[in-house]
């Protein structure tokens, strides 16, 4: 079977950049600048996570920096515009905080980005203090993963794993992270199987299988 999913903890970035509640808005903003990111988490105490202040919690100073407050009705726009009277990390901050365990897998992590529209989730422990940060380009490292390593796993994880009788004469070939299967096996209902636990080695852009039965016909998955 397939190796155990890489998790958080082995892509994520142990060194964060961070700012307490009371820090002022300008040294938000140098320290984004400084460290070229656009989110910080805001820490208490011994670190533990209260919040995430990001640049779109900043924008609001420069929008509404010549408005009129008494024209915005909607509650959206009214949170905007306490946040462009906000002076401190506590007050422009959003929270709770969305932050991932170390253990969540990859997949977990990335659908919390995509769900919450966010670009990096500070990695908290049970109770809420700070391990570390994980971003879109962590998630990505996984595909970094050489061929010959991905045409390995496959090999010993899924073929012979589901075709030990026949492992010698299916050929795997990965180029670019697309696995191509080719061969021929007793038992074609097991292709979509093997598609599937092809797709979940870490690594793997895309799957082809071009395998057949015995008798020559041809079987595609589901």
């Amino acid at each position: 079977m397939p190796e155990t999913p890489h998790i958080v903890s082995d892509v994520m970035t142990l060194t964060v950049v961070a700012v307490g509640r009371d820090a002022p808005f300008k040294e938000i903003v140098r320290t984004m600048e400084q460290w070229k990111v656009s989110a910080l988490p805001v820490l208490e105490g011994e670190g533990r996570v209260i919040g995430v202040v990001s640049e779109a919690d900043l924008l609001p100073k420069e929008e509404f920096r010549d408005d009129d407050p008494s024209l915005y009705e909607q509650p959206r726009r009214l949170s905007d515009l306490a946040k462009a009277g906000a002076v401190t990390a506590g007050e422009l901050m959003s929270t709770p905080a969305v932050t991932v365990h170390p253990d969540a897998t990859l997949a977990q992590a990335a659908r919390i980005m995509a769900v919450r529209h966010v670009k990096r989730l500070p990695v908290v422990d049970d109770e809420a203090m700070l391990q570390g940060i994980v971003s879109r380009a962590d998630l990505l490292k996984v595909f970094l993963r050489s061929d010959d390593d991905i045409e390995e796993e496959v090999r010993r994880t899924v073929v012979s794993y589901l075709f030990p009788a026949l492992s010698h004469t299916i050929h795997v070939n990965v180029h670019e992270g697309v696995v191509t299967l080719r061969g021929q096996i007793r038992d074609t209902s097991l292709i979509s199987i093997a598609v599937r636990l092809v797709r979940a080695v870490e690594g793997v852009v895309d799957v082809e299988p071009h395998l057949t039965g015995l008798t020559g016909a041809s079987a595609a998955p589901d």
